[in-house]
């Protein structure tokens, strides 16, 4: 199953300057607890935020640059065609971003898990828009800020109807 994996704001912001606009330590655990141990595609952009690769994930990056060489362990793909064709069928595979691939891969996946932050920033990195009459929201999980998430959310699951 093709599942889009990410934290959108109420206007669907992901980032800035190819960095988070927040630190939800809870959305970063349900993020390990999903993706571990299964292919993550992504482009390269959100690749290159990463300190270092996510440990237990093999990451798919795609990059149209040619010259580009990827981190020994990693799969390198010009298109996301070709991502989900390195993937093996008949599992689980999250697509874990930026902007761009979550576009184009709306149309592909069967499920999103998204954390819903309640709030509003400026942005230079948007989620697509979820259509209602596509998409079924099958979960439901509100978390109220606290002395470690500075911002309310809320867990979303959806399935294509």
């Amino acid at each position: 199953m093709i599942t889009l994996i990410a934290a959108a704001a109420e206007n669907n912001a992901l980032g800035k300057d190819n960095d988070l606009i927040w630190h939800l330590p809870d959305d970063f655990k349900r993020f390990k607890q999903l993706t571990t141990g299964h292919y993550i595609i992504m482009g390269r952009k959100t690749f290159e935020s990463f300190p270092k690769p996510l440990p237990n994930r093999t990451h798919v990056i795609i990059s149209r640059q040619k010259n580009y060489t990827a981190t020994e362990g990693c799969i390198l793909v010009n298109s996301l065609e070709k991502a989900i064709e390195v993937c093996p069928k008949n599992e689980d595979v999250f697509i874990i971003g930026g902007g761009e691939i979550y576009r184009q891969s709306m149309e592909i996946a069967e499920m999103i898990e998204l954390t819903r932050v309640h709030t509003s920033p400026e942005a230079d990195v948007f989620f697509p828009e979820i259509d209602t009459e596509k998409w079924n929201l099958v979960f439901e999980e509100y978390h109220p800020k606290d002395e470690k998430h500075a911002f309310d959310f809320t867990f979303l699951t959806y399935k294509k109807a």
